[in-house]
């Protein structure tokens, strides 16, 4: 049995902003068949606070960056959960990173080297008589505390793994926050966690951590150019004997269809046109769920959408972000009948969209690894997905080879551009219009394999490979 502390800034189903929060709540259950013990860190959030149950004290400090600080051990389904109540950082109106207006916390730095410093301490001197082997670390807010390891002298006994969800945030502040953040001085250089004279969180774990693992095999590889390494990509090639690309899964009995083969659709299809008012067209129904930004390429989606509305295709958008894309797909909606957008996000009605829509488009720049897409193969929702990340790793093409091999399960476009994805979408409405394919490629990707099942193994190898006997 490996025993591993999981640290991350989210976990559903208490706090969710990203795919982030899914890998943390979905890793422990899958682990534990594979002979890993997991237990989960997150911080006190107030949604957390409220949606824990029985809870129990386990450590107490009277002074942790600028207040007082409690672990509580309780559970999430049948996995421990500790959760750092530390209401000076923690509780407060907003979300997890930033405020209503989404302005991120002045104390951003302070509040996750709290969580470092705490998940180090766990690991260093253990906690209600468990000793952790590994400490698994998820992204920038966590990336302190394999540094904090180190210095607490518990490196040569528990070995550490950071994994990078998302290498565009990084947790940068200025070099004077060394002492508030109880950093090593020596540690301040192009070696260590300095990064253009400013502290990087997420570097400092990319260069601490025993280990480097990344979402996707394809997103390890683009990593390490200057195109995807966003000035990190010299560290991870120097650093690529010890970056494994790990794809994320889903939880099968969460998102499971409500219907168990591909004629299921239809009913789900006529009640998702029926509650956005659309036609019965002939085309495709196509569905996008996704924070309406840039890196999902939106902009370029707003660009191809005739190719797909002129040849009778419709789309379902729920998503918000950027407010210039959200009134441009707004201004879509109401001079064609063709599309129909709502800003927000309600879990509810995604599973709908995917229930009933034909495809689901996934335009990305980069995508580390990507969630939709594997909601779109589980409920037989063809994605539509540009070749990058873990979206090149999941989706079978519609090539000529693909389809002649009868293992086609979505389409893929290259390069990243308006006419790319364009015509990607005029070869999606000739397929739907190829009945005995469609349901063939609908098919292949309800059998796709989307689950936890050999990722989970490829963890629980890699954390006992990593274990230390000192």
């Amino acid at each position: 049995m490996t025993r591993v502390l999981s640290v991350a800034s989210e976990c559903v189903p208490l706090i969710k902003t990203g795919g982030l929060a899914d890998v943390a709540g979905a890793l422990p259950a899958a682990l534990a068949p594979h002979g890993v013990e997991m237990r989960t860190l997150i911080p006190g959030y107030p949604a957390v606070m409220q949606g824990i149950g029985r809870k129990k004290k386990v450590a107490q400090w009277d002074e942790l960056f600028g207040g007082g600080a409690t672990i509580w051990r309780t559970r999430l389904g049948k996995q421990v959960l500790y959760v750092l109540d530390a209401p000076h950082l923690f509780d407060r109106k907003g979300g997890p990173y930033g405020d209503a207006q989404g302005r991120d916390w002045p104390d951003n730095p302070q509040r996750f080297a709290a969580l470092s410093r705490v998940a180090a301490t766990i690991c260093a001197a253990g906690i209600e008589g468990w000793q952790a082997q590994v400490m698994h670390c998820h992204d920038w807010q966590s990336g302190f505390a394999p540094l904090y390891l180190r210095e607490l002298g518990g490196g040569d006994r528990v070995a550490s793994l950071m994994t990078i969800h998302n290498i565009a945030f990084q947790g940068l502040c200025p070099s004077s926050m060394i002492s508030a953040l109880d950093l090593p001085r020596s540690g301040f250089n192009e070696k260590g966690y300095e990064f253009w004279n400013n502290i990087s969180a997420l570097k400092a774990g990319l260069v601490y951590a025993d280990r480097l693992s990344t979402v996707s095999p394809t997103y390890a590889t683009e990593l390490m150019t200057p195109e995807f390494g966003m000035g990190l990509d010299g560290l991870l090639r120097e650093r690529q004997a010890d970056l494994v690309g790990v794809l994320n899964g889903i939880d099968e009995t969460i998102w499971t269809p409500p219907y168990t083969d591909p004629a299921g659709k239809a009913a789900h299809r006529a009640a998702l046109r029926a509650e956005f008012d659309l036609p019965d067209w002939p085309g495709p129904l196509c569905v996008l769920v996704s924070r309406l930004t840039q890196q999902k390429g939106l902009d370029i989606l707003l660009q191809a959408l005739p190719a797909l509305l002129d040849r009778g295709g419709q789309l379902v958008l729920l998503g918000s972000g950027e407010r210039e894309l959200e009134r441009a797909f707004l201004g879509y909606a109401q001079s064609h009948p063709g599309v129909a957008t709502t800003i927000g996000y309600d879990e509810s009605l995604a599973r709908r969209m995917i229930a009933g829509g034909d495809a689901i488009l996934v335009p990305s720049r980069f995508e580390p690894c990507g969630l939709t897409q594997l909601y779109g193969l589980r409920y037989g929702t063809l994605p539509v997905v540009s070749l990058t990340g873990g979206l090149a790793d999941t989706v079978i093409n519609a090539s000529p080879a693909g389809l002649a091999a009868g293992c086609a399960t979505g389409l893929q476009f290259h390069p990243l551009n308006a006419q790319s994805l364009a015509q990607a979408l005029m070869t999606l409405v000739k397929l739907h219009a190829d009945g005995p394919t469609w349901a063939r490629m609908m098919a292949n990707a309800m059998a796709s394999p989307v689950s936890w099942e050999h990722s989970a193994a490829t963890y629980a190898a890699l954390y006992a490979e990593m274990v230390k006997t000192a």
